[in-house]
């Protein structure tokens, strides 16, 4: 069962690898919230191969949903600000 599993590690381990600097290097802020949701589910998934589900479920509501609505809502609030 391990044997099978490293290539999966691998595989999620380069996306976590890849996601990082593309959050970095994203400049508008409604992609980065984008780039940073689909992060989150890299490590979401990188948890869940590496056996710490309970972790998984906290970055699911944490990275993939808390962190990006409470953005956006910002985002949007400044915005409206803006514009009167």
């Amino acid at each position: 069962m391990v044997a099978t599993l490293v290539p999966l590690q691998s595989v999620v381990l380069a996306l976590v690898a890849l996601g990082a600097p593309a959050v970095a290097f994203t400049r508008d802020p409604l992609r980065q919230v984008v780039v940073v949701g689909f992060y989150s589910w890299a490590l979401v998934a990188l948890f869940i191969v590496f056996g710490a589900p309970d972790v998984a479920l906290s970055m699911v509501v944490v990275g993939a949903v808390g962190y990006p609505l409470v953005v956006l809502v910002a985002i949007a609030r400044t915005r409206r600000g803006t514009k009167r």
